[in-house]
């Protein structure tokens, strides 16, 4: 009889301990489910345009921060999924763009289309995979000479796509000096058009005339569209107080910005880096809630460039392997999205 009480109390004994840690385990994972940081997309979801601001799910005001890519015909071993990975997981993007080469040189999307795409397409998975958003960029200078190439690339872009709330259209990216009014504007909206046959909702961004400058001359004559935000290029050692003055002027006219491309170098992509005016120029996009990507990741050899010649297309970039603007933006996009490292 004692060996049955005995046995009853051990087993009793046993299963409270078991208990306990069991309770202790579910503790644990829970504090571990409540500390894991939720990626950009979980947390912004689908964005739109209202007034001069990019808004997320919840009506509320966001930045985006990242990084672009260079010429796909030129610098195509970055566009992987590996790099896109590493960029989120590395410098903390929250944002890549997929700059797809149009029309400059033979391998470019004109004669060779389906290669080119499969680049982007594989960026967009990578960039989906990830949970970061990612801007499909006609790349061109000239796109008003390519508007059939463009409408039917965007389509197929949007049919594949468009359900994603990743996905922003950038269906021009630096007109040359040609006309807002006469060119740009009916480009853009014929492309648009299209677009909105498959996708009603992703943010598509306009190029502006002279290299997505004059922000300003759409102020009189916007896009009758909505979710639709303005392209504003600069290189900092180069652009300075006078087109902070611009794009100000488009802002305070209720304008929606959106910097899918600028360098902390010359306009030219090369010279010194005016680490002071790359400063003013952060502030001013922080201040106004202006999204970025930086120009670019290439291992070319100009300051603009992130990496240096060499470094490998599937990211784990070491230190030495970064050059100095590419040094400048990590720290900038590690301390300013500091939410989704």
């Amino acid at each position: 009889m004692k060996k049955i009480l005995l046995a009853i109390v051990l087993v009793m004994f046993l299963g409270l301990i078991s208990c306990k840690k069991s309770n202790s385990s579910d503790v644990v994972k829970k504090e571990e489910d409540e500390s894991k940081t939720l990626s950009v997309i979980e947390t912004y979801g689908q964005l739109s345009v209202r007034g001069n601001k990019i808004i997320d799910k919840n009506n509320n005001v966001i930045q985006l921060r990242g990084m672009s890519l260079f010429w796909s015909q030129w610098m195509g071993q970055y566009y992987t999924k590996e790099a896109v990975q590493w960029l989120k997981k590395d410098w903390g993007v929250t944002v890549v763009r997929a700059a797809m080469g149009v029309d400059e040189g033979e391998e470019s999307y004109i004669y060779r289309p389906e290669i080119e795409k499969e680049k982007v397409f594989r960026v967009m998975d990578g960039a989906i995979e990830a949970g970061v958003y990612v801007i499909v960029d006609w790349h061109s200078h000239h796109a008003e000479d390519y508007l059939e190439e463009s409408k039917s690339f965007f389509a197929e872009v949007a049919k594949k796509y468009g359900d994603e709330p990743n996905i922003i259209y950038e269906i021009y990216n630096e007109p040359l000096d040609v006309s807002w009014d006469i060119v740009l504007k009916p480009y853009h909206e014929a492309v648009i058009e299209e677009i909105r046959k498959y996708d009603s909702n992703n943010i598509i961004v306009c190029g502006t005339r002279l290299w997505s400058q004059r922000v300003d001359e759409v102020i009189s004559n916007p896009i009758q569209e909505d979710n639709i935000a303005y392209t504003l290029h600069y290189y900092s050692s180069t652009h300075k107080q006078e087109l902070r003055d611009i794009a100000t002027l488009a802002i305070n006219a209720d304008v929606a910005l959106f910097v899918t491309e600028f360098g902390v170098s010359e306009a030219s992509g090369n010279g010194v880096i005016d680490i002071s005016e790359a400063n003013i120029w952060w502030d001013f996009l922080d201040e106004n809630k202006i999204s970025w990507c930086n120009w670019s990741i290439a291992d070319k050899e100009e300051a603009s460039a992130a990496l240096y010649p060499g470094a490998a297309g599937t990211g784990n970039w070491s230190n030495e392997e970064i050059t100095i603007s590419g040094k400048m933006v990590r720290e900038e996009l590690k301390e300013k999205n500091q939410d989704f490292n």
